[in-house]
């Protein structure tokens, strides 16, 4: 466990009447993600903002209230105490109620991981056999957690030696896809590209690797602060006049793609056949 790893949650993990010691702590380093700070470039100092109200002008922040638009300009408001009065109890369990078949999960529901270790060396042993069941089955567990105040559907799964809790959206969060692929053709395509782009998928295929992937973008901004560190001029590219997208034939297209890579025999030059030739002959 790293020095610094702060646990983000302490509870419980409860598959029927086995209880289970958990600790969770976030899958993500937010550390690598690069942000910046709004400055005012004549002072180099930062920005702060100010909260107004137009007509009234600067407010404190003890007269601000949530509020829920139910028409233009029409609001209903909220006082702290009335969204404190609905905050759910921390159960400080995340009941396994029900498992589904990991490949079966719509992926955009799946939001942000983390780990879930067993808090102690008698959590131990339990820990490991739902994690082999999990294995076993293909399939992940899926509950409700309280986390200050708030009700979040996760799923519980195997990952390596150990088990991540995947954060889950709600169903009414996710957009209905057929309002964005009803343009989508309704015939079949042709077998014979189908299977062509089947060759071309298969033979790019291998296991996932993320490192792989850089982030050319990140790596080049880090480039680009460092460079102004050290007073540099930084010129911008000149981007090119965008042109026509080219109509292309997908069957060609395809056929190229496949042929690609591949190696041909090296056929021998006309003047290194003459010089075996003559060697034969003054052999």
């Amino acid at each position: 466990m790293p020095k610094s790893a702060r646990a983000y949650w302490k509870g419980f993990l409860r598959l029927s009447l086995v209880s289970l010691p958990v600790e969770i702590y976030n899958a993500v380093e937010s550390k690598a993600e690069i942000g910046f700070r709004q400055i005012h470039k004549p002072t180099g100092k930062r920005v702060n903002y100010t909260k107004t109200v137009p007509g009234v002008g600067a407010v404190e922040s003890a007269d601000i209230v949530k509020g829920y638009e139910v028409d233009e300009d029409t609001y209903v408001t909220l006082d702290p105490e009335d969204v404190e009065a609905i905050r759910l109890e921390s159960k400080k369990t995340i009941d396994l109620v029900r498992f589904a078949k990991a490949s079966e999960i719509d992926p955009r529901y799946f939001e942000r991981p983390y780990f879930v270790v067993p808090a102690d060396e008698m959590a131990g042993e339990g820990y490991v056999v739902v994690r082999d069941a999990l294995i076993k089955t293909g399939m992940v567990g899926l509950a409700q957690i309280t986390i200050a105040g708030r009700e979040w559907l996760v799923a519980i799964a195997p990952l390596g030696n150990g088990l991540v809790m995947e954060m889950l959206r709600y169903a009414e969060e996710l957009r209905d896809p057929e309002d964005y692929f009803d343009d989508v053709p309704d015939e079949k395509p042709d077998k014979e590209m189908v299977d062509l782009a089947v060759q071309l998928i298969e033979k790019k295929s291998s296991a996932f690797k993320p490192d792989q992937f850089k982030d050319h973008y990140a790596t080049a901004l880090r480039d680009l602060i460092q460079r102004k560190m050290r007073g540099q001029k930084i010129v911008a590219p000149r981007e090119e006049a965008a042109r026509g997208a080219k109509i292309i034939d997908l069957m060609s297209a395809l056929k190229k793609s496949i042929a690609e890579g591949k190696t041909k025999p090296a056929r021998a030059s006309k003047s290194a056949a003459k010089g075996k030739g003559a060697a034969k002959k003054r052999a």
